[in-house]
């Protein structure tokens, strides 16, 4: 039994592939819903525009559909970078085949197009937190085998400091103590919290906010601190305590960036926005909300040489910087089920955590 095109066009609508019909002009005459929510255009505004004023591409790609309106070979194009008519930019898996029209007989192009940026991201996602197992994996291993004999080292100075009959003598066993201590101490900073996290309701405001007294207490002044808060997040379950230290050392830094780098055309900003996302993939899970927390400011940027390993301890685009700060920051915001993720460019960095929002 032949499918009526009433039909046809009904199963178009729920496919989640975008699904676009082209005519030998390269002008829209039909899309789907995915394919509207992929190009970020509604029905009414896309169908009758120009395909490549809503979606550009280089001037390789229009002429590679135009060839295959001629000739009648399909192609399929992989990440593709497209920028959209609102100036956004995706990365979409695309497929052009030249058909009939199914009414006019006319020669068409159909494309199928697949967004990309999700699964990416979850990709990306997913080797970030593997790469923090891993690192906390070697870390904890060889915090033992140095916390051992550094124990054993305090000790017999400590020992020997009795037996020693001068103070100048002494001297050089304090030294001996006072360096095994500063090595534990940075051992245990190395390992992070050791801690459980509690899971008690938390509203990430009040966090927030004891974070923006903190930082405006060390800026003295020096920076401006700009808030946009989504007053409709609900409270979450997590530690507060250890919540104020993951966002406190990614707001530290973006202030240490901007005042040791300081824009000569504008004044040090950091801003803190949060928002909600809904239906949220964060590594393999799915999350039905998510509060999205960004930490942004117009400092230098983060260079290109350490961002694949910015996570890692002891990497730091700081001369002075420990390189503990953002590794101890992930593994807690892990322990949550979240992460955190940045982009950079000159005179904006944007730190965005993501913190799932489960049902208290």
């Amino acid at each position: 039994m032949r499918a009526s095109p009433i039909l046809n066009q009904r199963l178009l609508e729920f496919l989640n592939t975008g699904v676009l019909l082209l005519d030998a002009e390269l002008t829209i005459i039909y899309m789907n819903p995915a394919a509207e929510v992929l190009l970020e255009v509604s029905g009414k505004r896309g169908v009758g525009a120009p395909f490549f004023e809503l979606a550009a591409e280089s001037d390789a790609d229009e002429k590679s559909m135009r060839e295959a309106v001629i000739t009648g070979h399909s192609y399929t194009k992989r990440e593709a970078r497209i920028q959209l008519h609102n100036q956004q930019h995706i990365t979409l898996d695309y497929s052009v085949s030249p058909i009939a029209h199914p009414e006019t007989r006319l020669p068409t192009l159909l494309v199928e197009l697949q967004g990309r940026d999700r699964l990416l991201r979850i990709s990306r996602e997913e080797q970030l937190i593997a790469k923090q197992e891993t690192t906390r994996s070697l870390v904890r291993g060889l915090a033992h085998e140095i916390k051992n004999p550094l124990g054993g080292i305090r000790g017999a100075a400590q020992l020997l400091a009795r037996e020693l009959p001068s103070l100048d003598l002494k001297e050089y066993t304090n030294i001996i103590i006072e360096e095994a201590d500063r090595l534990r101490d940075l051992v245990d900073r190395l390992l992070g919290p050791r801690n459980i996290p509690k899971q008690e309701p938390v509203n990430i405001h009040e966090v927030l906010e004891r974070v923006c007294q903190l930082i405006e207490v060390e800026a003295t002044g020096q920076i401006d601190i700009r808030r946009d808060y989504d007053p409709s997040i609900p409270e979450m379950a997590g530690d507060k305590g250890q919540l104020i230290q993951a966002l406190l050392n990614i707001c530290r830094n973006a202030m240490q960036a901007m005042l040791e780098n300081p824009n000569p055309l504008e004044r040090p900003m950091l801003t803190i926005r949060t928002r909600t996302v809904r239906q949220f993939t964060i590594g393999q899970n799915r999350h039905r909300l998510v509060a999205q927390v960004d930490v942004i400011d117009n400092g230098p940027g983060i260079p290109e040489g350490i961002r694949e390993n910015l996570f890692y301890p002891m990497v730091s685009g700081r001369a002075d910087g420990s390189g503990l700060g953002l590794s101890i920051s992930q593994s807690i915001i892990n322990q949550i089920n979240g992460i955190i993720e940045f982009t950079s460019v000159p005179q904006h960095t944007v730190f965005s955590i993501f913190l799932p929002l489960e049902a208290l």
